[in-house]
């Protein structure tokens, strides 16, 4: 296959998987509202709801920003300069874009940026996932029941 089918293909899949977010988006924010429009009964129930709406809250977030980054791609096919690192200029592997369809950087400049610290368009704050404030001993996962239907 050559790289323009390759990024032809690309363009589906992240057509696709954009969809998917918006509509997957648009449920998580209308659940936030109803959960936020009922009335708990007791102060457990209102500590779960408050947990509940805080994941996911933040499963938002980073579907949020996923979907930025595909919408960054999608411009990036139509100016031409998608699969084009951009640090360096060269042309990202496709090995690559198949893994990260969304990636603007070879790995090489990814390396850098990151060594450097310096803040790309696919860096996540995956720390914020996480409440490090606390005691880790007063709450397992054990303890936090989800509901993945």
């Amino acid at each position: 296959m050559s790289r323009k089918e390759a990024i032809l293909n690309m363009r589906q899949i992240l057509v696709k998987r954009r969809d998917a977010l918006r509509k997957a988006l648009a449920g998580d924010l209308s659940l936030l509202k109803e959960l936020r429009a009922q009335t708990s009964g007791d102060m457990v129930d209102a500590a779960l709801d408050s947990v509940q709406d805080e994941i996911s809250s933040q499963l938002a977030e980073v579907e949020s920003r996923e979907l930025a980054r595909i919408e960054y791609a999608l411009e990036r096919m139509r100016e031409g300069h998608f699969g084009i690192c951009e640090g360096c200029g060269t042309n990202i592997p496709v090995a690559r874009l198949n893994a990260l369809p969304y990636a603007t950087h070879c790995i090489d400049c990814q390396r850098e940026a990151e060594r450097q610290g310096l803040s790309t368009t696919s860096d996540v704050d995956w720390g914020r996932l996480l409440d490090s404030s606390g005691d880790a001993g007063d709450l397992s996962i054990n303890d936090v029941e989800l509901d993945v239907s």
